[in-house]
């Protein structure tokens, strides 16, 4: 069994305190090589540095790679930021590329990849389009280019292959996704106690809200903002009715682990020990969910109401700083390492990762030896029915955080779901006027 994501971090912590930011400082190295500073455990530096030393082979150019745990990354970045010594190359979250325009920390590279003749088109459509920005919004086709994406992060649901066998439990169909009510039935029969001691010791699921909520509402036809992200929509009986089903898992259902157990071991921990059915799985679990000791496969995610099944598609980007002093250079591995075939081959290897060449990620789901079998899942998710994260393309992520702030209640069943919405949605907007007019000060200058 592989390590847990804590031991990564920790790995990770280790690695940076042998890789100091001052290597970030002015930008280029004084010996003409690029800094490149990224986030990720040992599998994706590994990943990376093999890369890098095929660009520098192919091109001449050096690069000093800065690599961060996942959860300093951001904290890193910003106090590279604030002290001028921003890196070559660096990862970009979507909802920060509004702020590093208006700021010049990010150049726009649209030109340059045009003159290099990367192919747009056999790059996945919302990886592209998540880095472009056209002076009003994010992630339309019309943008200017201030990034290409290090990836596509499509958030698939999976499940137990291992479980349902030993319980005798067909296996769900990996095209058609399970109605909400099939969902919960499955669930029900997989919560039990298997050792006969008076305890449950096996779930049916155990979703996190902040992570999860997101496909219940988008299935029942509810969302979490209009259209042109001016109204915090979440005071909708869609959208309450997909909280309060959510909640039920646990404190009408009995499916899930409650709060206490939780705090006693989390939901991830429970799926890694094989005690859970079902649980989402993303192209970064891979690599570990590969060597547990059960079997596991990717399936549609279930549905509430009519809407279809729905989730959402995350993605990193790699931008190149306002104020380096080799533009070429460092436009030159972005496009390297977003959309060069053998750079992407080695990323794709290290399991890290779907392809972001749509014809090697078609190529790489259809391989007969594929684990997860369903690779294709990954792939429906981000051409079909995924969609970026509520507050991937505003102005600021406050507004959407607010949501979370006092949910325990409801999912503890002491408050109901459209109680809570009720309240909470006049402080998201709130927050989101502030942040709509932040944006607009922000680049009127």
């Amino acid at each position: 069994m592989r390590k847990s994501r804590l031991a990564v971090g920790m790995t990770c912590v280790a690695l940076v305190g042998t890789m100091s930011l001052t290597a970030c400082s002015g930008g280029s190295g004084d010996d003409g090589s690029l800094t490149f500073m990224f986030r990720g455990g040992p599998d994706e530096k590994a990943a990376y540095q093999a890369a890098i030393d095929k660009f520098t082979e192919d091109t001449g150019v050096t690069v000093d790679v800065i690599v961060t745990d996942a959860d300093q990354y951001a904290t890193k970045l910003q106090a590279a930021v604030a002290g001028n010594k921003v890196p070559d190359v660096f990862y970009i979250e979507q909802a920060n590329l509004q702020s590093y325009v208006a700021s010049g920390v990010l150049m726009d590279i649209t030109d340059q990849v045009g003159e290099l003749g990367v192919d747009l088109d056999n790059i996945w459509d919302y990886g592209v389009d998540s880095y472009r920005f056209d002076g009003a919004l994010q992630g339309t086709p019309e943008g200017r280019l201030y990034g290409l994406p290090k990836d596509v992060g499509p958030f698939a649901f999976g499940y137990n292959k291992t479980m349902f066998e030993a319980a005798g439990i067909p296996l769900p169909d990996p095209d058609v996704p399970l109605t909400w009510e099939e969902y919960v039935a499955i669930c029900q029969q997989l919560t039990t106690d298997t050792d006969g001691d008076g305890t449950v010791d096996q779930w049916g699921t155990g979703p996190n809200v902040q992570w999860n909520l997101q496909s219940l509402v988008w299935s029942n036809g509810g969302d979490f903002v209009n259209e042109d992200r001016t109204e915090v929509t979440v005071d909708t009986p869609e959208f309450a009715e997909a909280l309060q089903e959510f909640a039920d898992l646990t404190t009408v259902d009995g499916v899930t682990p409650s709060a206490a157990d939780a705090a006693t071991l989390d939901t991830y921990q429970r799926w890694m020990a094989g005690e859970l059915g079902f649980f989402p799985v993303g192209p970064w679990d891979v690599s570990v969910y590969n060597d547990l000791e059960f079997e596991y496969d990717l399936i549609p995610w279930p549905t509430l109401g009519d809407g279809g099944s729905g989730t959402w598609v995350g993605s990193l980007g790699i931008g190149v700083s306002g104020t380096t002093n080799m533009p070429d250079e460092a436009v030159q591995l972005v496009t390297y390492l977003s959309a060069d075939p053998t750079a992407q081959q080695t990323l794709v290897d290290a399991n890290i990762q779907v392809p972001n060449l749509i014809d090697m990620a078609e190529e790489w789901a259809a391989e007969p030896d594929a684990q997860p079998a369903n690779r294709k899942e990954f792939l429906d998710i981000v051409q079909d029915y995924g969609r970026a994260m509520p507050a991937a393309y505003t102005y600021g992520a406050a507004w959407y955080d607010e949501l979370w702030t006092n949910i325990q209640p409801v999912l503890d069943g002491e408050r109901t779901a459209a109680d809570y919405l009720a309240e909470v949605q006049p402080r998201m907007q709130a927050l989101l006027d502030e942040s709509n007019v932040n944006a607009e000060q922000a680049f009127a200058g």
